[in-house]
């Protein structure tokens, strides 16, 4: 598959604005998003790109900026490498748990070490959401609790939680390229007690969980709450993520109205991770 290379250029270029854009752009299929020196790099399958879809968004925007923007095909193949050498830097957290490709080998002594070829899936703990996942797994007591990594992207939540004890654990994204890539960083791991599955909520029911880790975006979360919540064992957690502090309110009231109780929350410039429990 090829992919559509947009840049935005933005006034003013303020993490505010990339961070609202990126997650608007991830509305209408946009994968895989790189900080540029002037607003954002932005990534696309070819076939879903659509340059009218780009300029509705654009003139919608919420926030008071100048976003112009251009754009050009490229091949899998050479993103993928120059994302692992050049974008994807190893990355630590609480100095317990280092995430880094196969381009790098970083010394250290830690707790955890999870090796992520990134490919174009979502979720290498670079940014905000997947990073407040990853201190509340290293944070919770995950040993023989079932879990479930919704919309798992490269699935390192799924891998870490797995590492801290989690048996068994399902990781499950819609998007083809994510799960092939998921499947593809557990073997990397040798871990062999997850279960990759290609699709979304509709396979849940089968199977009860004891903690659900879904970062994804507020509106999918709203839809999926109640599904959620069926497969949750009693005493169990829901974390989520992929959406604002000013989006609290909602996902709480979505959560109340399916039996879930709202413990608290996390947040990392503006975005959060907030904790429920059945």
């Amino acid at each position: 598959m090829r992919y559509v290379e947009v840049n935005f250029i933005c006034n003013p270029d303020s993490e505010t604005i990339t961070d609202v854009l990126a997650a608007q752009l991830s509305d209408i299929g946009f994968e895989s998003f790189v900080k540029s020196n002037q607003g954002l790099q932005a990534y696309v399958p070819e076939p879903t790109f659509v340059a009218e879809g780009v300029d509705t968004l654009l003139q919608n925007f919420p926030l008071d900026a100048g976003i112009s923007y251009s754009f050009k095909t490229i091949e899998d193949e050479n993103w993928n490498e120059e994302w692992e050498k050049h974008y994807f830097q190893p990355i630590v957290f609480e100095n317990k748990c280092i995430i880094h490709s196969s381009f790098h080998q970083p010394g250290g002594d830690y707790n955890y070490r999870i090796l992520i070829d990134p490919k174009m899936a979502f979720g290498t703990g670079h940014h905000q959401t997947t990073g407040l996942i990853l201190k509340e797994i290293l944070s919770m007591d995950l040993q023989h609790k079932s879990v479930l990594d919704m919309g798992c992207g490269t699935a390192v939540l799924a891998i870490l939680a797995s590492m801290r004890g989690a048996d068994p654990v399902v990781a499950i994204d819609i998007d083809e390229w994510a799960y092939q890539n998921a499947l593809e960083n557990v073997h990397l791991n040798n871990i062999s007690n997850i279960s990759v599955i290609h699709g979304d909520s509709g396979l849940l029911g089968a199977d009860m969980f004891d903690v659900i880790f879904a970062n994804i975006n507020r509106n999918i979360l709203l839809q999926d709450i109640p599904a959620y919540a069926k497969v949750l064992n009693p005493g169990g957690k829901l974390v989520m993520s992929g959406f604002y502090r000013e989006d609290i309110p909602m996902i709480r009231e979505k959560s109340v109205q399916n039996g879930l109780a709202y413990r608290d929350f996390s947040e990392r410039e503006n975005w959060v991770a907030v904790v429920c429990e059945k």
